[in-house]
């Protein structure tokens, strides 16, 4: 156990008894998992084995909460883990928790148990090999704990030693546009997307990252809107009663809501929709690029909403409900027009 670690941690929980861990980890210049793991032992079970496989026994826990985040979102989703599918390195959950798993970077995982205030809260947690975390699981009143127990025991590491963290790769350029890039044959191969899901793939092969590609295609594929329509979009969908779809990211998982938004709730930088089951932080402030993005389908247009930070990292996507082979719905199509119309960009400032 690292006791210097342990004692720092102390103190700065003392002096802001508020702070997350995540945020904790930060100030003190070390990973999440490192400072969870200085609590091995005392309410924190390393783990181990194929996470794949633990992921598809969590449906035996009934309901519990899915959380997934990155710097500016945290989306936590309450349900039950329902029909899961591996496919290699991949996973899908389809159900009212709808997940997208990346398991390559499931690579440390934890079981954990803490005073919250209100009783003792348990999850398993996972981080990448930075000690990131990518994914976590909460028990609510209604998981089944004697399968959460079953669970964890049969995962539980044999020696109960922290990880080794590995260092950050070198960061890549989100913002750069490839000297080499050739516009035309950019916008021939985006307006010939048959679906949205061969989108990255597009990307790819132009060696492009998002907001260089949409600085460049054209407006009438992606058009910039002051970061306030990222609110507004959510209490427009809120007043309407439309549903919607909202994916946050981390390292290694896509977590995504589909329905309506209706409590919605400021709190300094954070904007909270506060819904039953589902609960959307968002820290607009982090929101430094906000674009309307228009990508061909063979079910016609459809748009998206995409928050960036100021390293061009993706911080969470909107759209309009939909399903594959139905068109985008009108009501959407609404809400666009009035974020266009009050929050469009032109030469850096509001239109």
């Amino acid at each position: 156990m690292d006791t210097t670690l342990t004692e720092r941690w102390q103190a700065l929980q003392q002096s802001q008894p508020k702070l997350r861990i995540r945020n904790a980890a930060e100030q003190l210049g070390v990973s999440e998992a490192e400072l969870l793991a200085t609590r091995l032992g005392q309410g924190v079970t390393r783990l181990e084995g194929d996470f794949r496989h633990l992921i598809c026994e969590v449906e035996a826990l009934g309901e519990v909460m899915a959380l997934t985040r990155n710097d500016g979102m945290v989306h936590e989703k309450t349900g039950q883990y329902k029909d899961i599918s591996l496919h290699g390195q991949m996973g899908l959950a389809l159900g009212v928790i709808d997940l997208r798993l990346f398991f390559s970077r499931f690579v440390f995982g934890f079981a954990v148990s803490e005073d919250s205030g209100q009783g003792v809260r348990r999850s398993l947690q996972f981080f990448n090999a930075q000690g990131e975390a990518v994914h976590k699981i909460y028990a609510t009143a209604n998981t089944q704990l004697e399968q959460y127990q079953a669970l964890v025991e049969r995962y539980i590491a044999g020696e109960q030693l922290a990880p080794v963290i590995a260092e950050r790769d070198g960061q890549t350029d989100l913002l750069a546009t490839p000297a080499a890039l050739d516009v035309a044959q950019l916008r021939q191969d985006w307006s010939e997307l048959k679906d949205v899901h061969h989108f990255q793939a597009m990307l790819k092969k132009h060696q492009i990252e998002r907001i260089p590609a949409y600085q460049s295609i054209g407006a009438d594929y992606a058009q910039p809107l002051a970061v306030e329509a990222f609110e507004q979009a959510l209490v427009l969908a809120a007043d309407s009663q439309q549903p919607i779809m909202i994916f946050v990211g981390s390292d290694g998982v896509v977590q995504i809501h589909t329905g309506a938004v209706t409590k919605l709730l400021r709190t300094g930088d954070w904007f909270n929709v506060l819904d039953p089951g589902f609960n959307l932080h968002a820290n607009t402030a982090l929101i430094d690029q906000l674009w309307l993005v228009r990508k061909p389908t063979n079910d016609g247009i459809v748009t998206s909403l995409e928050a960036f930070d100021v390293n061009g990292r993706q911080l969470a996507l909107m759209f309009g409900e939909r399903h594959n082979g139905q068109p985008e719905r009108d009501d959407w199509r609404q809400l666009q027009n009035q974020l266009l119309a009050r929050f469009l960009l032109s030469d850096g400032a509001a239109a």
